[in-house]
């Protein structure tokens, strides 16, 4: 589990400016509304090709996804 979780408050502040369900999200990036839910409450890390792609899916860099750049 994260200490921190800035990775899951972004995906998810991210996937509410999108007026997308977690459910909704997840078909997108090909995975359970569960994974998503996990993510977000920092229960489990997506591995680095899913961190990409969802990087890629809302045109953020995988700094800002974790909280190392603010773009």
């Amino acid at each position: 589990i994260m200490k921190n979780n800035t990775f899951g408050q972004k995906l998810k502040l991210l996937r509410k400016k999108r007026g997308l369900t977690e459910r909704q999200l997840g078909e997108c990036l090909n995975f359970s509304n569960q994974f998503v839910s996990f993510w977000e409450n920092g229960e489990r890390e997506p591995k680095l090709d899913t961190l990409i792609a969802i990087a890629k899916f809302f045109d953020v860099s995988v700094d800002y996804l974790l909280g190392i750049s603010e773009f």
